[in-house]
């Protein structure tokens, strides 16, 4: 057996083990299922974790029984809420399996405490963190006033394509927003190659269509690559900035990126400090 097909039946007997033991823990009441008798074994059943995962019970049971079988992060994102996983076992969890979290809204392993030190001091320069599909995961307090005001925001908003397409204060801050959302658009379509059975990326996707202008240009099929620009943002509440964007990657470069907006000129830094301040009188 070679050293990689050694790691992968590990993996998959510890997945093994660890859903048991969550499963084992949990009782009927505690997933709205009534108790009933002759329950020999602690916890839930196995039919009825993959009842409540809407799987397979023949499927499921071979997942528990470490057989090699494929698993999608749907339906791990599915058991991970049948069983009730917090924060820590749901990371564990899709760490074990070797896939991403599909779920923008749960705490993201790529944001370190010490990339969100680093956030803050780079002030005034607006950064964030970013990944392929867009959703914002992290941002200073600068970045977070430049184009809208984030804070106001639900998580599962706070992503730039959602953003360039239907938000009214983020549009109006984009100077050039026509070429913006042709350009945002052509390298959604070349990061999405990789994921296009996914289904947060589907799910995203299936938002971003609802509107007229986002078909329009998605209809073009244009690709390109992911690169720095330089930018003129109109915010509502220090004026024009004239910024230059960067992109530095903190994985392969499809996936996760620190993104910054250092200013071009004396003028636009002044303003950027402005900026600055006022997000810091608001704490």
């Amino acid at each position: 057996m070679t050293t990689m097909a050694q790691e992968t039946d590990v993996r998959r007997h510890e997945l093994a083990g660890f859903l048991r033991s969550r499963r084992e823990r949990i009782t009927p009441e505690q997933v709205g299922l009534p108790h009933g008798r002759r329950r020999r074994t602690p916890g839930l059943r196995r039919e009825e974790v993959a009842q409540l995962s809407a799987v397979g019970v023949t499927w499921y049971t071979w997942l528990e029984q470490a057989r090699d079988i494929q698993v999608s992060p749907q339906v791990l994102d599915a058991i991970a809420r049948a069983l009730l996983l917090d924060a820590s076992e749901r990371t564990h969890l899709f760490a074990l399996a070797g896939a991403a979290d599909p779920a923008p809204g749960t705490p993201c392993p790529t944001v370190t405490p010490s990339l969100r030190k680093m956030l803050e001091q780079l002030e005034p320069i607006p950064a964030c963190i970013q990944n392929s599909r867009y959703d914002i995961l992290a941002y200073n307090r600068t970045y977070g006033r430049l184009l809208c005001d984030l804070d106001a925001l639900p998580p599962e908003d706070r992503n730039c394509m959602i953003l360039a397409f239907t938000n009214d204060e983020w549009r109006a801050s984009v100077a050039e927003l026509s070429d913006a959302k042709g350009m945002m658009a052509a390298k959604f379509r070349a990061s999405m190659a990789g994921h296009l059975a996914e289904p947060a990326w589907k799910s995203l996707l299936a938002r971003l269509e609802k509107s007229p202008e986002f078909r329009e240009v998605w209809a073009r099929h244009e690709v390109v690559g992911q690169g720095g620009r330089n930018k003129l943002i109109r915010n509502a509440h220090v004026g024009l900035l004239y910024l230059e964007h960067h992109n530095l990657w903190l994985g392969p470069s499809a996936g996760p990126r620190l993104i910054t907006y250092v200013p071009l000129d004396a003028e636009s830094r002044e303003r950027l400090e402005r900026l600055q301040a006022l997000a810091l009188a608001e704490v």
